[in-house]
């Protein structure tokens, strides 16, 4: 059911509206925010088999409105498919993002809340605590019995200079079972492969292209913060920008010790809407 979606996903998310330029991150949050009134659909999906266990296929549903230039909120749907186990939906996340500063400045704060509630997820969309390459061994049935509801709050911090864009991410999850705060990290940078855009309309031209690097793992929790014991991840990520608003993005990513899972490949498909709800009242005049 999973890989259907993400074939039907692709092929409605290849006819985007409206242009967008999208860095080219998986993990990492850059500062810049939805524009006010424009709905983002976006849908990610990893592959990864961990040591000793079965190839599983993460995929997330995104959708990103705008409610104010400074407010930008997300919806996810989640779900996994493993080979020799099943294809399960695993859970839902709503997330809020607040800019405290308007304006571009050399470092640019962002607030972001979370409310996630899964079971199983294997979606990867952060790293934190001692997440690690054994947590994607247990069989489904076994791992959806433990549902997770958390809180998950970061920091994020970015910054543009000379094209290039360099985004860090700071990390607190708090399992609302009682269980101690967990600590992790991502950082990026990217920049366009040209600046200057084309004087023609191109569809494989450099300036559409995106590319930079991204990192990412575990900090602990509170009893034992650090790096001990944590996966933690790096690899090289690339987008497209095509003329009509669709933007694919791909990255390999490495595990950095034998605790990660030893290669994850993603691949990201999006567009956007601009002033969504505004179509619907022109439609009524």
């Amino acid at each position: 059911m999973t890989f259907r979606l993400t074939i039907l996903l692709s092929a409605v998310l290849v006819s985007g509206w409206a242009a967008a330029q999208e860095r080219p991150y998986f993990v990492t949050y850059s500062h810049e925010m939805e524009e006010p009134g424009n709905l983002e659909i976006e849908m990610f999906n990893v592959v990864g088999k961990p040591t000793g266990a079965n190839r599983f296929l993460g995929s997330t549903v995104e959708l990103g409105y705008g409610v104010k230039t400074w407010w930008t909120s997300e919806f996810y749907l989640d779900g996994q498919s493993t080979a020799n186990d099943s294809t399960i939906f695993t859970g839902f996340r709503w997330e809020n993002r607040f800019r405290p500063l308007m304006g571009e400045h050399w470092i640019n704060p962002v607030l972001y809340v979370e409310f996630e509630n899964t079971a199983a997820d294997k979606v990867l969309r952060e790293v934190v605590g001692h997440d690690g390459n054994a947590d994607f061994a247990d069989p489904n049935s076994v791992a959806r019995a433990e549902h997770e509801r958390e809180m998950e709050f970061k920091l994020i911090l970015g910054s543009n200079f000379r094209g290039w864009n360099i985004s860090e991410n700071i990390i607190a999850v708090k399992n609302l079972a009682n269980e101690p705060w967990e600590f992790g990290y991502a950082w990026a940078a990217s920049r366009p492969l040209k600046l200057a855009a084309s004087a023609h309309k191109c569809a494989f031209c450099a300036d559409r292209f995106q590319a930079g690097i991204e990192m990412y793992g575990g900090l602990g929790d509170r009893y034992s913060f650090g790096t001990n014991q944590t996966s933690q991840y790096f690899g090289p990520t690339i987008n497209w920008s095509s003329p009509h608003g669709t933007t694919l993005s791909f990255s390999t990513q490495f595990g950095l010790n034998d605790y990660s899972i030893p290669r994850l490949y993603r691949i990201g498909i999006s567009y956007e809407i601009e002033q969504f709800f505004g179509r619907f009242h022109r439609g009524d005049q």
